[in-house]
């Protein structure tokens, strides 16, 4: 037995291998969402187009995900939300990060993924990267010509703003 790559913590057997193989309909957009990062990692490329939202397959390249995927290093997913999706509901988004490495370095696919479901199968329809959020400064910002924060005496452009 092993565990899902998925981040669930079920068993591969029981979490994402019946909705990659087809013995089973992913229940929920988090399921599905689940199941397509397992996609990457298990070499599922076919499941990836096949659990595309028919209006938007018009631009997906099995090749081209599927070199992306075997030159990747699938490092772990981290659902960070999710809205509706659930079993009854007929659309749903998940928050996720995805990490992974691409030629030694390590990158988050940070998404917010939009699921529909039609005839009872649910389906990515799209995704969308989150706002960034804002910074607030804790102190005032300090200009090139102020005094130097560190006490030197010196304007901040001529210290450590140099």
């Amino acid at each position: 037995m092993s565990s899902c790559p998925c981040g669930s913590g079920r068993d591969y057997a029981e979490c994402c291998e019946p909705v990659l193989t087809g013995a089973a309909k992913a229940g929920t957009a988090e399921a599905l969402m689940r199941a397509r990062y397992t996609a990457y990692q298990k070499d599922a490329i076919g499941f990836l187009g096949d659990s595309l939202h028919p209006d938007s397959r018009h631009d997906w390249d099995e090749a081209a995900t599927r070199k992306w995927a075997e030159q990747s290093e699938w490092l772990g997913l981290e659902v960070r939300a999710t809205e509706r999706g659930a079993e009854e509901d007929d659309v749903g988004t998940v928050e996720f990060i995805a990490t992974y490495k691409e030629d030694g370095v390590r990158h988050e696919h940070h998404e917010i993924s939009l699921f529909k479901k039609e005839n009872g199968r649910w389906y990515y329809a799209d995704g969308k990267m989150p706002a960034p959020e804002t910074v607030k400064r804790d102190s005032a910002k300090v200009g090139r010509n102020d005094p130097c924060p560190c006490g030197s005496g010196k304007k901040y452009k001529k210290c450590c703003g140099g």
